[in-house]
């Protein structure tokens, strides 16, 4: 007898090998025996036939540093198969903190992840001080998934210089051997890796630059320090590669320092459409050099959700729309049915004090309606503009009659990167290359804005079922892409694969039915705050160390997920392979 057997599903290993049909047997969290009709009888038996059986996805991008602190249910993550998230990127987070920055490093998350505030001050209990009392907090919640967490070098730098930190001046010597002391200190306790922002783009809330944007050489090399002398963790870097030779230099140097692998945040941008092929070149010649570096890629536009209940949409810099905007969502539909009220915002010109709202304002060839099922590679055709065009209209009607659909509860999709051209062919090709991962989901965040959490299932669906516009992928290389591949970047050689040794962490997909559903908005973060949800059909179950966390998308009740500390080894009959 074992704990559990799931019979005669299609087994995708997740090592990219062809799938076969066959059964995987558990026992006391992990995979016992994978192989057809095995002769173990499980005390629990989950026939899989005619459905995949997979790996749990491991995203090592989100930042849920702040829910996993009040939140049992690292949703919607763990609802759309994922067994295993990291948290800590972007270099934002909460500790290490001293008890007069708590509304500092909220101001920065608030800015750069768009998390509300308000909940952040309402969730976070702030029963901690050192990272490793952080993750001891953590630790005291019992979780549906597997968290880890990393250093952000945002809140090491002001724990370390307090406003000086802030303000982004230059580090001292002994602050950068403090940064580097506290952050071996950390990885040694269990932090799977450190984590910076180099780019402009993140700001506070109050529209200040990050504390990490022009950090020193010597500082980043300080704390490349603190991972050799812990002789662990993973660096975690994004950057504008504005100066692209001296900032890859920088990249190498930290990876050569702390013997340790090293990731980055790739996008097309529409500013710098060309950057993406100039990092892969470089890219590969760290990988010809022997320094195992990776660039993460999202397999879709990192794509705006515009829409009356978020956090973003066209109108908010009118001035019409300025009197209305704190109304709750059925008077602002009310106020905009309004005839006379519509035609006089159409006809406003914006107000100035709102460059991001207005930048994308005009761009009415990137605005498209989401649709059921959503359609993240719209063929431009189908824009906003182009079909205002073709009616003679002025696109803002079509616009604004969009947004008032449905009660105002309708997004229109705006791809802000990765779209230059209008397809994902381009996207294609990072995926597609060796040294890049699967990657930005971006779980936790933007939770106004952005709803990218989805990318794992639509990297099945759509990549290896439902494209027409290009060339597709295969499954087992999907698979692979976002189970052992993301699993071994980030140290954690103990999951990814269903083989004997290894982690029970297990989805079964009727691949037919697989199906992701419209993003919408719930309001269930701490003090009743907004947040993007999305679900999909076709998660037969979820299995999180031998046991099942989600039926059909509904919770079991099971919280079987632990607090990852460290990096943790292959299975050790299987370590030399």
């Amino acid at each position: 007898m074992v704990d559990l057997v799931v019979r005669g599903g299609l087994v995708f290993d997740g090592t990219g090998a062809a799938p076969v049909v066959a059964d995987v047997a558990v026992q006391d969290g992990r995979v016992v025996a994978v192989g057809p009709d095995l002769a173990l009888k499980g005390d629990e038996e989950i026939d899989a036939a005619g459905k995949m059986v997979t790996p749990g996805w491991v995203d090592i991008h989100t930042h849920y540093d702040g829910q996993i602190t009040w939140d049992s249910r690292m949703t919607p993550s763990s609802t759309l198969g994922a067994t295993t998230v990291v948290a800590g990127n972007c270099g934002v987070g909460f500790a290490p903190v001293r008890p007069q920055d708590h509304d500092t490093l909220i101001r920065l998350m608030e800015g750069v992840e768009d998390i509300p505030g308000a909940a952040l001050h309402e969730g976070l209990s702030w029963d901690w001080e050192s990272f490793d009392d952080y993750m001891k907090a953590v630790e005291r919640l019992p979780h549906d998934i597997d968290v880890a967490v990393q250093v952000p070098h945002g809140a090491l730098r002001v724990y370390v210089m307090g406003e000086r930190g802030a303000n982004r001046d230059p580090a001292t010597a002994e602050e950068n051997a403090t940064m580097r002391r506290l952050t071996a200190e950390a990885i040694s306790a269990g932090a799977l890796g450190f984590s910076t922002t180099r780019t402009m783009v993140h700001r506070t809330a109050d529209g200040d630059l990050t504390p990490t944007i022009g950090a020193a050489r010597d500082e980043m090399i300080a704390i490349a320090q603190g991972l050799a002398d812990a002789g662990s963790g993973v660096l975690q870097i994004v950057s504008d590669f504005r100066e692209m030779d001296e900032e890859f230099a920088l990249l190498r140097e930290m990876m050569v320092v702390s013997g340790q692998p090293l990731s980055f945040s790739m996008v097309q941008a529409d500013v710098v459409p060309d950057q993406w092929r100039h990092l892969m070149t470089r890219l590969d010649q760290a990988a010809e050099d022997g320094l195992p570096m990776k660039a993460q890629v999202a397999g879709r536009p990192v794509g705006l959700m515009l829409g009356l209940q978020g956090s973003a949409h066209p109108f908010i810099s009118r001035p019409s729309y300025q009197a209305i905007k704190d109304l709750p969502l059925a008077g602002k539909v009310a106020a905009m049915r309004d005839p006379d009220f519509r035609a006089r915002l159409i006809a406003e010109a914006p107000l100035k004090d709102h460059p991001f709202i207005n930048s994308l304002a005009g761009a009415h060839h990137k605005m498209f309606e989401l649709g059921d099922p959503p359609n993240y590679e719209p063929d431009p055709s189908e824009s906003l503009g182009r079909r205002a065009k073709a009616l003679g209209v002025n696109p803002d009607e079509l616009i604004y009659d969009a947004l008032v659909a449905d009660e105002g509860r309708a997004f229109l999709y705006f791809p802000m990167h990765n779209y230059v051209e209008g397809s994902l062919d381009n996207v294609r090709t990072m995926l597609a290359n060796p040294n890049t991962l699967s990657g930005l989901s971006d779980g936790g965040a933007h939770v106004g804005a952005i709803c990218d959490v989805s990318l794992p299932t639509y990297m099945l669906t759509h990549w290896c079922r439902d494209r027409t516009r290009g060339a597709k992928f295969e499954l087992a290389e999907v698979i692979r892409s976002q189970t052992l591949d993301t699993a071994r970047a980030v140290g954690l050689e103990d999951r990814g694969v269903l083989a004997p040794g290894y982690l029970a962490d297990i989805n079964i997909i009727d691949f037919d039915r697989l199906r992701l559903k419209p993003p919408y908005m719930v309001y269930d973060l701490p003090t009743g705050a907004r947040r993007l949800m999305q679900e999909a059909d076709g998660y037969v179950a979820t299995i999180k160390s031998g046991q099942v966390i989600y039926r059909e998308g509904q919770p079991t009740g099971a919280l079987p997920g632990q607090l990852i500390r460290g990096f943790q080894p292959a299975p050790q009959a299987l370590a030399a392979e």
